[in-house]
């Protein structure tokens, strides 16, 4: 009898790991402040209706895309990268999109306890839990005209061929890889910039480095 309950209860732990969300883990490591996001696979994104975001029903942290980047908010901070996994880069919480500040309430999936109370409907209150001079400098975030929000970016359905052991750890290779396949140009300062910074990591394209090449020639021939 004790075998058949042993049995019984593996098989009811097995049943409830497949069907249940999926799990990301969220942890900060030093040097730097990189944020660990734990997806099997690539986000199945939902569009958040009358917004430019996307979220993941199925995955237990407040994890967003929009504006060609994802989006993380973690222990009272926002993060952002390019691809599903990270690598992470905190964002100052006076340049996090208005887009991003406006998602309303129900659509985290790890609220921070300090939402209690709020409405679901409605995005969280910003400016009342960041202060006076976030909300000085921020006036306006949460008045908008629903008729003109932008059209969304479109997702980034190449990263789906990257999992695993395959999922590209390097800026650089991640750039590369982003560049053949991923034409949109973000449209939000903060998410320019850092498109910028994973360039310039990057470096030089192998095309500018034959053309650096050609005119370094060119010069010494004269």
């Amino acid at each position: 009898m004790r075998y058949l309950l042993i049995i019984l209860s593996i098989l009811f732990v097995t049943l409830t790991s497949a069907n249940a969300d999926v799990s990301v883990g969220i942890g900060i490591s030093a040097p730097g402040v990189r944020v660990g996001i734990n997806l099997p696979a690539y986000p199945r994104l939902v569009r958040i209706p009358g917004y430019p975001v996307f979220y993941d029903p199925n995955v237990s942290g407040n994890y967003f895309f929009y504006d060609g980047l994802y989006w993380v908010f973690y222990d009272d901070n926002w993060y952002a990268s390019s691809w599903y996994n990270g690598p992470w880069e905190l964002v100052d919480n006076f340049d996090v999109p208005v887009f991003i500040l406006r998602i309303p309430v129900r659509y985290y999936h790890r609220p921070p306890a300090y939402f209690h109370g709020w409405r679901a409907d409605a995005p969280p209150r910003w400016g009342e839990h960041w202060g006076h001079d976030w909300e000085q400098r921020r006036n306006g975030w949460d008045h908008w005209d629903r008729k003109s929000a932008p059209s969304p970016a479109p997702l980034p359905r190449y990263q789906q061929n990257y999992k695993g052991e395959h999922y590209p750890k390097a800026v650089e290779q991640q750039r590369s890889i982003q560049t053949q396949h991923y034409r949109y140009q973000p449209s939000e300062p903060v998410a320019k910039q850092i498109y910028q910074r994973d360039r310039d990591q990057r470096g030089p394209r192998q095309g500018d480095e034959r053309g650096n090449r050609r005119e370094d020639r060119g010069r010494q021939d004269r």
